[in-house]
């Protein structure tokens, strides 16, 4: 049995979405936001298109074994932070404290991004070089995050970053 074409798809997209940000300090900000605006509508389709439904009657609750260590996850959001300088903040309408607080919510593009970096990551750890009875375990599980936890991030963080390439310009004017 091979993976399916849409599968592939995205272990390609998570890989490369992991080396943009681990590289992100060698490159400038125009252009880490540009690529993050390619990566993340591409990941958020392709993670949407993962085909799992006759998989996950076989696996009681696949897991993401947890593979990045904190240093290294503090690493990479620090350079993201100081990549994005002061844009690093935005406000968030869609956080979960808003609806008890009257003052606005500032939420870290770097950390955000990080926190799915974490998922993809330990995702495409797992699945390097495992023979194809590990990888369907780790699918399931990365769909089943997707739709509990990182699939709202990724959108607010697109949204965040739009408004940097498309709005940041004529705030300045």
């Amino acid at each position: 049995m091979s993976l399916p074409t849409n599968t592939l798809a995205f272990i390609g997209l998570a890989n490369e979405f992991c080396q943009a940000l681990e590289t992100a300090r060698e490159t400038t900000r125009e252009e880490f936001v540009d690529t993050m605006l390619r990566l993340l509508p591409r990941l958020y389709i392709s993670a949407t298109d993962l085909t799992l439904d006759p998989l996950v009657e076989e696996y009681d609750e696949p897991y993401l074994e947890s593979l990045l260590d904190e240093d290294y996850y503090e690493s990479v959001r620090r350079n993201i932070e100081n990549l994005m300088g002061p844009d690093d903040l935005y406000l968030e309408v869609f956080e979960d404290d808003m609806k008890y607080s009257d003052t606005p919510i500032a939420v870290s593009i770097a950390e955000g991004l990080c926190d799915m970096f974490q998922v993809l990551y330990n995702f495409i750890g797992m699945i390097k070089d495992a023979p194809e009875e590990y990888i369907t375990p780790a699918i399931i599980a990365v769909k089943s995050e997707f739709g509990a936890y990182w699939s709202r991030p990724l959108c607010n963080l697109l949204r965040a970053l739009n408004h940097l390439k498309y709005n940041a310009e004529e705030e300045k004017e």
